[in-house]
This record gives C-alpha cells, structure tokens and sequence, in this order.
C-alpha cells in the first residue's frame, strides 16, 4: 500500500490505527497489551527481545504492568524510542525465550531491567522480591556483574539473603485458607500459580487456582491489587475476593462462597 493510503485510512474518520512507525492496528479499539508487544517487537526488527516488568510477568511473576514497553536490540541498529515503546541497544543481548510468539528475556537480565527503571525504592525492593523464589538472589547477582554497573549500587545492596528468607514464610492468610479448605469438599488447588490467558498473558497469581473449574481465589495477599476483575472474566475464569479476616470471623460464609462458584464455573451439582 501506498504511504497515502495508509495515512488516510489512519484519519480520524479512518478504520486504524498506528501504533508505531510502519506498524499499523487494523481496528479503532484501544489496543490489547498483547498488541502493543506484538507491535513493538514488528517495529525493533529481528533479534528484538522484550524485556523489563513484561517478561518478568511472561515468567509468571505478577508486577504491574507499566504504560511503556522495553525491548533490547543489537548494538548496532539504528533505532529511537518512539511513543510506548523504550529502545535499549546492548552488546549483551540476551537468548530470548519465546511464548505464545514473542520473544522475551530470561527472567533474571528481564528483572534486573525493569530494577533499574525504578521509580523509587520501594518499587524496587517489590520488584526484586517479587522475582526471588522464581530465580534465586544468586542468578541476580550473576546478571547484575555482568551487565552495566551504572545504577547498580541500590539494587545491589537489596541482593541479600534476607530477601530470599522473607520469600519463604508463608502468609499467615494462606495458612488460614489451607485450613479453611480442609473442611470442605473442594479438591486440593494449586497455590500462587500463575495463570494465563489463551494470548499467553499473564492475568494474574492467585492465592488459590481450581484449572479445572476456572475458578481464582485471593485472600488478601500482597498481589490482590494487581488483580483486575475485568480481566479475569474477559479470560473467561471466577475470581473470588476474600477479606483476610473473613477466614476467621465468617468462614463457613467463606466455604459456601467457594462451592458455588466452583459448582457452577465447573457445570458440577454443587457438593457439600
């Protein structure tokens, strides 16, 4: 197509959209996450690789995702950020690991990425805590030498073993929830799994994941306000919201909650 065709239909009467140079969405939605990446990769050419708090969620990890987009490229291409999306250029460039199509960073160069573009201190202790117990401080450490040291100091001095200790203690709501579940006729869930949508992005870790029903519970635990409603019910799954001191005061209320949402997520008779 001609640049005048396309221009035109990128009007504000027109039927698309451009996303970025050359890279056009055929639709006036608002574009999908999933579509900007796709969008970003098309745009940074071959090698590209995404890296930053979106491969850190492609791996399962659940941050928020932030408005821009980092991707790594070659050293030696000739590219802008542009819009969205943050260009990085590196001699280090990392083998990607590709799901559902795209190509994203192993998740310890991907989180020392999105640490290193943290807005503050708090941000980066979460981010850094939120990957250990997925890679070890260890694997950190290793991709910290390695890499560029500008910056590094406030992440390094976080790279302790206290973080992979504090990973380790389990939630006193997790441990109320487990108990709560043992009085039921609910079948064993899988707890803080990552779950992803039919695209391969991530929706969210919930406390507790029935698969086989499509049902979600969160408990109060330190990633419930990542969770938009919305999008668990677009990936066509339950998500139930339970306040912590619920497990305590009300749990029976807690438990009938459950078996009704599994009983019907799943088309089963309800049990108990």
């Amino acid at each position: 197509m001609s640049r005048h065709a396309m221009a035109t239909r990128c009007r504000p009467s027109g039927p698309w959209q451009r996303l970025l140079p050359g890279v056009f969405l055929t639709t006036k939605t608002r574009p999908t996450r999933r579509q900007r990446l796709r969008a970003a990769v098309t745009y940074a050419g071959q090698d590209a690789v995404i890296s930053g708090i979106d491969a850190m969620r492609a791996h399962g990890i659940d941050v928020p995702a932030p408005p821009e987009v980092l991707v790594l490229v070659p050293a030696g291409r000739r590219l802008t950020s542009r819009a969205y999306l943050t260009v990085e250029r590196t001699t280090r460039l990392p083998p990607p690991s590709v799901q559902a199509q795209l190509p994203y960073a192993p998740l310890a160069r991907a989180t020392l990425d999105a640490a290193r573009r943290a807005a503050d201190h708090t941000q980066l202790t979460a981010l850094l805590k939120a990957a250990v117990g997925t890679c070890t401080v260890a694997e950190l450490r290793t991709e910290l030498d390695a890499g560029n040291q500008r910056g590094s100091a406030a992440v390094r001095a976080l790279l302790t073993p206290t973080l992979t200790d504090a990973h380790d203690v389990v939630p006193a709501t997790t441990a109320a929830a487990r108990r709560l579940l043992k009085g039921t006729r609910l079948p064993s869930p899988r707890w803080h799994t990552p779950v992803f949508d039919k695209t391969g992005m991530l929706v969210g870790v919930p406390d507790a994941w029935w698969q086989e029903a499509s049902v979600a519970w969160d408990v109060g635990g330190p990633n419930t306000h990542h969770h938009d409603p919305k999008l668990w019910a677009l990936a066509g799954t339950t998500l139930i919201r339970t306040d912590p001191a619920r497990l305590q005061t009300d749990p029976a209320a807690v438990a009938d909650e459950l078996l009704s949402a599994f009983a019907t997520s799943s088309g089963l008779r309800r049990v108990g």
